[in-house]
């Protein structure tokens, strides 16, 4: 499977190893198979979105800022997260193949996950309108490793190269080798998204 990644990312033009971003493009939408008469179909996407609803999760905001891009900073509200692997030091994210802000990290090659807080919910929101200029008013300083924007008042932050991508239905499950990451003094407690409300956690 990281052969395949590998080869992937060489074909898109993507830097697999530490380096100069080159472009990379993103993959195209799979082709669905249908469903033969004597299978079972698959759940419908609201019962889906309903049952899954019950899972709580925290909030990030994963941004990047490539050197050639006209349009500045990118980056998008994302609670599919994850710590992946401690050897090497590995994190993952899930974005739509439909999303608009994910070629732009796929060119920068590299890309921040901010961390929020409890008491970021509208920070998170902003973040999640898409067309919208998601930094208007927001302070942001460059992670040390990759410069891509690092959130000011963030709790945590991981800086990362992307590493590698893979398909996972209508979304993309991308691979982050992490290069730097940090914490700051925050009581607030984390920012958890449940059944489409923002809530905090409470011990």
């Amino acid at each position: 499977m990281a052969a395949t990644a590998v080869r992937y990312l060489r074909s898109v033009g993507a830097a697999t190893v530490a380096g100069p971003a080159l472009p990379v493009e993103p993959l195209p939408r799979p082709e669905l198979r249908s469903v033969r008469a004597d299978e079972r179909p698959p759940v419908e996407a609201a019962e889906f979105r309903r049952v899954l609803g019950h899972f709580a999760s925290g909030v990030t905001v994963v941004t990047a800022l490539g050197p050639d891009d006209p349009d500045g900073p990118a980056g998008f509200a994302c609670q599919s997260f994850a710590s992946l692997s401690l050897d090497p030091p590995l994190v993952t994210f899930m974005v739509a193949r439909t999303s608009t802000t994910w070629p732009r990290i796929a060119r920068a090659g590299a890309f921040c996950v901010n961390i929020l807080g409890a008491d970021q919910g509208a920070l998170c929101r902003g973040f999640a309108v898409s067309g919208a200029d998601k930094f208007a008013g927001v302070g942001y300083r460059a992670a040390p490793a990759t410069g891509s924007p690092l959130l000011d008042s963030v709790p945590a932050w991981v800086d990362c190269r992307i590493q590698a991508v893979h398909t996972g239905g209508d979304h993309l499950i991308v691979v982050g080798r992490v290069e730097a990451l940090g914490t700051a003094d925050a009581t607030a407690g984390p920012l958890l998204f449940h059944q489409g409300r923002f809530g905090g956690f409470r011990s």
